[in-house]
């Protein structure tokens, strides 16, 4: 063994144990890694930022982009809404959700998949009145499994593709993961619908986050759409009750009418009433076409470009204390509305506009983030952290999932490049308003960005000092005397168990000269390997740090770090098991 052999080990032997500790953020131990081969001569200073503009790194943040856009025109959530149904049985909501979760991680990026879902699996959960820990294993496991289908819905399946297209001269393209992705998939799925979830502790931690935040009185303008034809508030209330809305009542020429005004026929420019969460407003605003006061300065209402609702909550001696918004003219001087307030639970009969604000009370606010931030600052009220809702522009939806499959299609006809079809689908959004300036950058995953960039030079000082080949030649030696399928099932094990502990990038980036150089040995089928590979690394089942969802799912879910096993590791094995027939199948030796 070489000296530079040595320390290449050495160096990868620290991150990796660095990364499993996990007191240390992944990208700063990645970046310090990176100086530290290059200050050796591992790596060659001139080489030592090429990871940043490799184009594995600007696919995985263009599809990160896109995901956003895809998610702000509500074409997602649109889709999910039609699905899920709390009324189901639990056995069937969760073959329901697992499948829907695994089609939208071939679409987008899995982790953007849970995020989008997982909201919804815990209302349905509190509606059932059962325990959120009961399906949310299965959906984020769904996640996982469906991202392994297609190019872009998991990052180790880019990874792979473009170190083949830098070690075989070609990448593999979208669909050419999903025969072994789609059976491992369907069976994953089958497997969490009809046993997995059985095997979660009955009596889940009572540790719930707060994704619910409180209720809050607003105003809803009744706009053209929503006043087509003679509807009644009462005709309203099935919707509202779908949203999680009560509706307090109706205001008319700035007056409220008497009680609920249940049979009031809707009018253009009246105001609806209503208490909620704010996502619930939110939802209910689009379910039901409904505006709010000023939407006009907020250049075309709920159609923005980047609009969220903010909950700040005033202190005392705040500059709105005792003081209305409109007496602040809060909307005309920042373009921001006052749309709700919550008192503690209390209802008042006040317009919201017009009510005197109180010391203790939490603000509403919509408009621009930045627009909003000015005004809180302005206002002297505290923004509280994570307590952000983005508002969704649903009558984009259509636009949005054409642009995408117009992408995708380009690219699976050859076009245009992969990278060039989705950078023209962001420009794309950007133009329609779906992802604002702002946005396409705070939907980047810097952290992941910065953890491939930096470990792609050193997976290639990996290779290039012979680590590879000496792994590699240890796998084949031991295995030689076995058929050939051996190989791929050891290649599959080692890479499983890496992804269990470490970021399924950095798995992929080792594991992949590996593969390579097990192919070469043995002069066989390279694209086998690097299936194996990309199925191996994605497939992180046994603990909560292994994959990014099961991480976001520990907390919600009420888990502890050894209920990942129960069905984590029969899991493992079906995909063990049908993952290595269905290489050899379709990627023959």
């Amino acid at each position: 063994m070489t000296t530079e052999l040595l320390l290449i080990f050495l160096v990868l032997g620290a991150v990796f144990v660095l990364l499993i500790w996990g007191r240390i953020r992944y990208d700063l131990v990645a970046f310090t890694a990176l100086i530290v081969a290059t200050a050796i001569g591992l790596v060659p200073t001139d080489e030592m930022f090429s990871g940043f503009g490799h184009s594995a790194v600007a696919i995985i943040a263009l599809v990160l982009i896109v995901s956003r856009g895809l998610s702000a025109s509500g074409a997602v959530e649109l889709i999910a809404a039609r699905l899920i149904d709390p009324e189901r049985p639990l056995p069937l909501h969760v073959a329901v959700l697992a499948t829907l979760a695994a089609g939208l991680s071939a679409i987008i990026n899995n982790v953007a998949a849970l995020a989008l879902l997982m909201p919804l699996d815990v209302e349905a959960a509190e509606k059932a009145k059962r325990a959120a820990g009961q399906s949310l294993m299965p959906l984020s496991f769904a996640t996982i499994l469906g991202g392994m289908i297609t190019l872009i819905g998991t990052p180790p399946n880019i990874v792979i593709s473009e170190y083949r297209q830098d070690a075989l001269g070609a990448p593999f393209h979208m669909f050419d993961f999903a025969p072994v992705g789609l059976t491992v998939a369907i069976a994953g799925i089958a497997f969490v619908s009809l046993v997995g979830w059985r095997l979660l502790p009955t009596q889940l931690a009572e540790h719930q986050v707060d994704l619910n935040k409180g209720r809050y009185v607003a105003e809803l303008r009744i706009g053209d759409e929503a006043a087509d034809g003679d509807l009644m508030v009462q005709d309203l209330y099935p919707q509202a009750e779908n949203a999680d809305i009560n509706i307090l009542g109706l205001i008319r020429r700035g007056r409220r009418r008497p009680g609920l005004a249940r049979r009031e026929v809707l009018l253009p420019g009246d105001f609806l009433v209503v208490e909620g969460e704010p996502k619930s407003i939110e939802s209910f605003m689009g379910q039901v076409r409904l505006d709010f006061a000023g939407s006009e300065k907020h250049e075309g209402g709920v159609t923005s470009t980047g609009l969220a609702l903010v909950e700040a909550i005033v202190p005392d001696g705040a500059r709105i204390q005792n003081r209305t918004a409109r007496a602040l003219g809060l909307l005309q001087r920042h373009s921001v509305t006052l749309l709700g307030v919550a008192r503690g639970g209390k209802r008042f009969r006040d317009r919201v506009r017009l009510l005197p604000i109180r010391s203790g009370d939490v603000l509403l606010l919509l408009g621009d983030p930045e627009r909003v931030a000015a005004a809180t600052e302005w206002l002297g009220v505290l923004p509280i952290e994570g307590r952000s809702t983005e508002v969704i522009q649903r009558g984009k939806a259509g636009i949005s999932v054409a642009i995408f499959i117009a992408a995708v299609a380009t690219a699976v006809l050859g076009l245009l490049p992969l990278t060039v079809a989705l950078a023209a689908a962001v420009v794309a959004y950007i133009a329609y308003g779906l992802v604002g300036p702002r946005e396409v950058y705070t939907s980047i995953e810097w952290k992941v960005i910065v953890l491939l960039a930096s470990l792609i030079p050193l997976a290639e000082a990996f290779e290039t000092f012979g680590g590879a080949d000496l792994i590699a030649g240890k796998i084949v030696t031991i295995t030689e005397t076995y058929p050939a399928w051996v190989a791929i099932l050891a290649l599959l094990l080692v890479t499983m168990t890496l992804s269990d502990f470490l970021n399924n990038v950095a798995t992929t980036l080792i594991a992949a000269p590996i593969a390579l150089s097990i192919a070469n040995s043995t002069g066989t089928n390279p694209d086998a390997y690097l299936m194996t590979v990309a199925v191996g690394a994605s497939c992180a089942f046994l603990t909560p740090i292994g994959h990014k969802n099961n991480t976001i799912i520990l907390g919600p879910g009420g888990y502890r770090f050894g209920d990942y096993w129960r069905m984590g590791l029969p899991l493992e094995a079906i995909v063990v098991a049908v993952a290595v027939p269905a290489i050899l199948l379709f990627w023959p030796l």
